[in-house]
């Protein structure tokens, strides 16, 4: 499978890119800053250029995130992500957050709930829902929104998770948690799937 990874160079991103290559699939490594010259260079908030680049891929999974400070940025580079997928009727991946996934049994969502949504990280958390709510505006393009548990962090690489409908994962001792690593697995079961669901989000825990 030809992949494009833009944002492959982050936390998230460079672990994608790993088990990308892990199982054989020809990677192509994306970024606005390159951090190797043979890295494609993509503003992902170019629609053009974001095209352009799907039309050599089978598939499109992009793990950008916004430093601090810089959160309105999700807006532009979510649409041109859509845009620039649905011309090219690329299916598209994107590396999202925990704050716009349900809560079971209650009304709210994670954003809502301090115990996984902390104060010092809510700017990003609602970058991450207004990002969600930027991708549906786009029902023609095969988007799929992927949602890690509330924690995110490296860690071993197991192999197992969980996925669900739009809920958040939330094991028996009440925490919310998944490594970088093993969340990379269920990216690239996803991409390797036949049977996603276009205009989705999942839940990874």
């Amino acid at each position: 499978m030809r992949l494009l990874i833009i944002g492959a160079g982050g936390d998230a991103g460079s672990r994608i890119q790993a088990e990308a290559h892990r199982r054989g699939h020809d990677v192509t490594p994306a970024s606005r800053r390159p951090r190797v010259s043979s890295w494609m260079r993509i503003d992902a908030a170019d629609p053009d250029r974001v095209e352009a680049a799907c039309r050599e891929h089978d598939v499109l999974i992009a793990s950008t995130r916004p430093g601090a400070g810089r959160e309105g940025e999700v807006v532009d580079v979510a649409r041109g992500l859509a845009r620039g997928a649905g011309r090219a009727a690329t299916p598209l991946l994107v590396v999202g957050g925990a704050s716009p996934l349900r809560i079971a049994g209650t009304a709210h969502s994670a954003l809502e709930d301090p115990r996984f949504v902390p104060e010092h990280i809510r700017p990003l958390a609602r970058a991450s829902t207004r990002q969600l709510e930027v991708l549906q505006e786009y029902p023609d393009t095969d988007w799929t929104y992927l949602a890690p548990a509330a924690h995110f962090a490296p860690g071993p690489r197991t192999a197992r998770y969980r996925i669900t409908d739009g809920e958040l994962v939330i094991g028996a001792d009440g925490r919310s948690a998944i490594s970088m690593e093993d969340f990379a697995v269920a990216t690239l079961d996803l991409a390797e799937s036949g049977t996603r669901a276009p205009r989705a989000v999942v839940g990874i825990g």
